[in-house]
């Protein structure tokens, strides 16, 4: 299943309009769990790992075997949760040394799911080139909707688009001189 940028998936009202054609607002449709392609799902259960590994300093083979028994894992895609999730942790120290210089805080002032997110759009910056950056950066500002803070996903766009510029300056510029506008939180 390909990666696609999430649009409407939030469950907030938005106007539009009625059968009848009225301006009253009507509420999204919300993103039914089972609409999730396996990559998202990947990254969800690869952020619940990476999670653990930050906040606890779990071993990631424990964390691994852990989140492999969690319900709804058998619908991931396998292979792409263990490049993230290993790939993360083994690579923790190049990832944050990229992510630093587009920080406004010390690392250790991040909430670990900013931190996690914010690994996952890196290393997929990095390594996971048929990933589109715009689909990467959608991606983890929907992870942080849904697992951080209340404006956690404002930080995390605000920190993947410049580093898309370094990590993917060609794919980038590309895209920008195509007239594709950058995502926004």
């Amino acid at each position: 299943m390909s990666d696609q940028p999430t649009h409407g998936a939030r469950t907030d009202a938005q106007p539009g309009s009625t059968a009848a054609g009225s301006a009253a607002a009507a509420p999204a449709k919300a993103r039914k769990s089972t609409d999730k392609s396996a990559r998202t799902r990947a990254r969800e259960f690869a952020l619940q790992a990476l999670y653990q590994h930050l906040v606890g300093r779990n071993e990631a083979a424990d964390i691994d075997a852990f989140t492999r028994d969690l319900t709804g894992f058998h619908k991931a895609d396998s292979a792409h949760y263990d490049a993230l999730l290993h790939g993360c942790v083994e690579q923790a120290e190049a990832l944050d040394a990229a992510l630093a210089p587009h920080l406004d805080r010390p690392l250790v002032e991040l909430s670990p799911i900013e931190h996690a997110v914010l690994w996952i759009g890196c290393y997929e910056f990095m390594h996971c080139i048929d990933v589109p950056w715009r689909v990467v950066i959608n991606e983890c500002i929907e992870l942080a909707k849904s697992f951080g803070g209340t404006d956690g996903h404002k930080y995390v766009n605000g920190v993947l688009n410049p580093l898309a510029r370094d990590l993917r300056g060609a794919e980038v510029s590309r895209d920008e001189a195509r007239g594709r506008a950058r995502p926004a939180a």
